[in-house]
């Protein structure tokens, strides 16, 4: 048993990684690599020392960094999603660099500049349940941020978490500052928006055929002219987002809403997706 003495503290734990990576490096690994050099020059990195951030470690799709503060650190998150946001609106979906974060807030160890321990892991964890483009927070971090900032918060309940022993409580950070979108009129014919089915599998890499899936659905839908279908742009805003199907509804100007279902994997591998019809 040694006798050196550990070094440890509490902090707030952001992990980040890119969604896809792997197809875009695949697409285009020299421009993909430049994009990320620029978004860090530009956007992460003076966004991360703006609030305060101290930049653990990067790998190539990621980034670990620590803050003394559970706010700063969701603001921060918050900020760079906004940005990007912004960024990619004019951007393809197929070449959209787009990041999933996930905050906790826990006890590390410090060890030559490198940080360890539960903390970390369950903030890398919480990370993976983000959507892309999508900010979640460990219930830790939520309650340190709780009635401090102005955003709308959606519990996503207890998740179990990869290696970690204990269900852990996780949120999704609504991007919009939870300001409701006025109602739309609703069209002269039958009219639908789908939205998007959640991910239920340990691996993140199903994302995908989920939203392969949702975006076959409203493809088909289009085909049908006498049937009024939200294009994908518009339902995938609530993508990751404890929804009232109403509301969505009313914002979408629809008289009906395909539910999300639970996706467990591709069709093959599954025993089918759960999704459902509401008339509004």
């Amino acid at each position: 048993m040694t006798s050196e003495r550990v070094e440890r503290r509490l902090t707030a734990i952001l992990a980040a990684d890119i969604a896809g990576y792997s197809r875009l490096m695949g697409r285009d690994e020299e421009g993909t690599l430049a994009q990320l050099k620029a978004l860090r020059k530009s956007l992460t990195d003076p966004k991360i020392e703006q609030h305060r951030g101290r930049i653990v470690k990067t790998t190539g799709d990621g980034a670990l960094v620590e803050f003394a503060s559970a706010v700063d650190a969701v603001r921060c998150a918050v900020d760079i999603q906004r940005a990007m946001a912004e960024r990619n609106s004019d951007i393809p979906d197929d070449r959209r660099i787009e990041f999933r974060i996930g905050i906790n807030v826990g006890d590390i160890i410090l060890d030559e500049g490198d940080i360890y321990g539960d903390g970390v892991n369950i903030a890398a964890r919480v990370e993976t349940l983000a959507p892309p483009g999508a900010v979640c927070l460990s219930d830790n971090a939520y309650q340190q941020i709780k009635g401090k900032l102005t955003l709308d918060i959606n519990d996503m309940g207890e998740q179990q978490l990869k290696n970690i022993a204990q269900p852990v409580r996780v949120y999704n950070v609504g991007l919009d500052g939870g300001a409701s979108r006025p109602a739309l009129p609703l069209p002269d014919k039958p009219s639908i928006a789908v939205l998007p089915f959640n991910n239920m599998s340990a691996d993140p890499e199903q994302e995908y055929f989920a939203d392969g899936i949702v975006e076959d659905i409203i493809t088909g839908l289009s085909h049908m002219r006498w049937l009024f279908v939200i294009a994908r742009n518009s339902s995938f805003t609530y993508k990751g987002r404890a929804v009232d199907v109403k509301r969505v509804g009313r914002e979408l100007g629809v008289r009906y809403v395909l539910d999300r279902g639970d996706f467990e994997g591709p069709p093959a591998n599954n025993g089918g997706n759960r999704a459902g019809w509401l008339a509004m």
